[in-house]
């Protein structure tokens, strides 16, 4: 039930922010919930300020009666210092992309893990979690790592072009997660690596608009791969278009991206959000996108 006596104020945090969809996400659900919620991008780059800035800008938000923020690109480590509470999850992560304003406090929390968590239940439910190959184990790739660990995944093959970075996210996962098993490897396995795997999981650039082209090569996929990309502009992707000719179940990046904007939307208003109306609404702005490109 909306409470017609609260307003929000909310803003994202990030180096240009400014197209975001995120803000449209947010204020059409406030929208249909009944609620009055403004939600501004504060995009550093325009302001000329660095990713050292966030602290002072949570200061400013809390003094100004923000809400709360949503932090992204460069902030998501830099903010940490900055909390007086960070979720388990976050901590784990040592990246926060949400911080509630409540009581004076900053409370720190990582929705991108949960967003992609809620993605792949209600996107590919009931899929086989045993065995999962994911390309990049960046900041996007820890946190949708952590995601498919906590699903439930068994097995998790960790592929990065930084041999040193997924082996240290493999170790570091595999003391989160004991009972399974976590293992760095490169992209020379792949050809032995997917015929074992259940399915496949994207976090790299490639197949962004500024980085065209696929991950891999697609005739290692197979009919009964599922294969999850994290990549939603554009969200028919080179590998999501592949891996649906191929007679793959897909989760496209939209998924994703929407169900870390729900979960925000619940954190900052206590509200839970309708995450397919909003991802009919992110869809369109998508399509939008599209034709005024």
């Amino acid at each position: 039930m909306s409470n017609r006596t609260q307003s929000y104020l909310v803003g994202l945090v990030g180096d240009g922010v400014k197209p975001s969809l995120t803000p449209d996400m947010h204020e059409r659900e406030a929208d249909l919930q009944g609620l009055r919620y403004l939600y501004r991008p504060i995009d550093l780059l325009e302001l000329g300020l660095p990713g050292e800035s966030v602290g002072d800008l949570l200061q400013s938000a809390r003094m100004l009666g923000f809400n709360g923020l949503n932090i992204t690109h460069p902030c998501k480590q830099l903010v940490l210092q900055h909390l007086d509470e960070v979720s388990r999850d976050a901590l784990r992560l040592g990246a926060v992309n949400t911080v509630v304003i409540r009581d004076g406090r900053f409370i720190g929390h990582n929705t991108d893990f949960s967003g992609f968590a809620a993605a792949l239940a209600s996107g590919l439910p009931g899929v086989r979690l045993g065995r999962v190959v994911q390309l990049g184990a960046g900041g996007a790739g820890s946190a949708v790592a952590y995601a498919l660990l906590s699903a439930g995944v068994q097995s998790l093959d960790l592929v990065d072009v930084d041999p040193a970075r997924s082996a240290a996210r493999a170790a570091e996962l595999s003391g989160f997660f004991p009972d399974s098993t976590v293992t760095a490897r490169t992209t020379a396995e792949l050809p032995q690596l997917m015929p074992l795997a259940d399915g496949l999981a994207h976090c790299t650039p490639v197949g962004m608009a500024a980085h065209p082209g696929v991950p891999l090569d697609l005739d290692l996929l197979e009919p009964r791969h599922w294969v999850a990309d994290i990549v939603y502009r554009p969200i028919d992707t080179e590998l999501v278009r592949g891996a649906r000719a191929k007679g793959c179940d897909v989760l496209d990046g939209g998924r994703m991206a929407v169900g870390q904007a729900a979960d925000a939307f619940r954190i900052f208003t206590g509200v839970r959000a309708d995450a397919e109306r909003m991802r009919t609404h992110f869809l369109e702005l998508v399509a939008a996108e599209g034709v005024a490109a």
